[in-house]
């Protein structure tokens, strides 16, 4: 296994996007560059075809997330809803509470395996790393480690594909949840507050603040940093105070959160190409005609074109306006980051343990 391990890690592909990506309600960016034995899921997921929703009986669903409004996937919330109401001739509505102003996002599991039924949401985003912490589900841990995507289109490509539906129908005989597609976050880098990191071993003693499962938490140890659980919209804060001394998101997350303010300092490591999977609960999707479950994944689609699209142009303008902010980027030697994680997986088996490795060698061979 150890060596499998190491074999597989050494061969990722390096990373071919520059990066870029999302406290206490952090202020503005000024002038950013633009369950137990859950229900099965019938009818998964199906294309897109010829239909007509618009006599189905009306549903209106309730999406939340963590999301900032002003953030790409926060915006697509609002696509979806728009491209929903219309794909399915105003059958199915939806409303969007994005910024945690409905449910935070620690308790967001829980909510959307509720569902607005039980007091819950209908749809949230949900990330590879909380389903990791299901039972069932400790293989999912697997995909955020540091250097598993070699690339934006490694990444869609599997999870917007056959590979990706086989995975959200395991993960929906586990849950009261099914995904419905894969979104891009961007690539992923360290923001420090004080620190500037030029190599590997600058990372050595630094508190990192990374979300709330032990799959993130084992993302920053590998990275060579000392972790600590802290919820997003607390950050910049944090990061004001010297609470921490570094976070990691997708660039353009950190623009939209303000916190090159307090955290000048970001060194493009490219260490996760970040996902996250607009889910719905089970018992709503299973309530929808097949017509309105077309509808969703139709407008699903659209806002996963809008999100990534945006996206991708906003990485491209990340670093000079970080710059124009008289911040400092450095590009620290990818192979040393590569390096130093293959060693600790390594050295870690009980992380590893649980990883599906038949999956793991199937979704690199995908990159080739």
């Amino acid at each position: 296994m150890k060596k499998t391990l190491s074999l597989v890690l050494a061969a990722c592909m390096a990373l071919s996007l520059c990066a870029c990506g999302g406290g206490s309600n952090p202020p503005a960016a000024s002038n950013p560059p633009a369950a137990s034995n859950p229900p099965a899921a019938s009818n998964p997921p199906a294309a897109s075809g010829s239909y007509d929703a618009s006599g189905d009986p009306a549903i209106e669903l309730i999406f939340t997330a963590n999301a900032l409004s002003t953030d790409w996937h926060g915006m697509a919330m609002k696509t979806f809803a728009d491209a929903v109401k219309e794909y399915s001739g105003g059958s199915v509505t939806c409303s969007v509470y994005s910024d945690s102003t409905l449910f935070s996002s620690e308790n967001e599991w829980d909510a959307i395996n509720q569902g607005q039924d039980g007091g819950g949401a209908d749809m949230a985003y949900i990330s590879f790393p909380t389903l990791s912490t299901q039972a069932g589900l400790e293989w999912c841990a697997m995909i955020n480690t540091a250097y598993f995507w070699s690339s934006y289109d490694h990444m869609t490509s599997v999870l917007n594909g056959e590979i990706g539906q086989q995975m959200y129908a395991r993960i929906a005989e586990k849950t009261g949840i099914t995904p419905l597609n894969g979104f891009y976050l961007g690539s992923r880098v360290i923001n420090t507050r004080t620190k500037q990191i030029d190599k590997q071993a600058d990372m050595t003693g630094i508190l990192l603040r990374m979300p709330s499962s032990e799959a993130w938490l084992n993302l920053g140890r590998a990275l060579g940093a000392e972790p600590t659980s802290m919820a997003f919209s607390e950050l910049y804060t944090a990061l004001q105070t010297g609470a921490i001394e570094g976070q990691d998101n997708p660039l353009p997350s950190d623009i939209n959160g303000a916190f090159y303010e307090v955290a000048p300092y970001f060194a493009i490591t490219n260490h996760v190409v970040d996902s996250i999977l607009p889910c719905i609960n089970t018992n709503t999707w299973n309530k929808l005609t097949d017509a309105q479950k077309q509808a969703v994944m139709d407008a699903i689609e659209t806002a996963r074109d809008f999100n990534d699209t945006k996206r991708i142009e906003q990485e491209n303008e990340c670093v000079d306006f970080l710059k124009e902010k008289n911040c400092t980027v450095t590009y620290p030697d990818i192979n040393e980051f590569k390096d130093y994680a293959s060693k600790w997986y390594d050295d870690h088996p009980d992380v590893t343990a649980d990883w599906d490795m038949d999956l793991y060698q199937t979704i690199q061979d995908a990159a080739k």
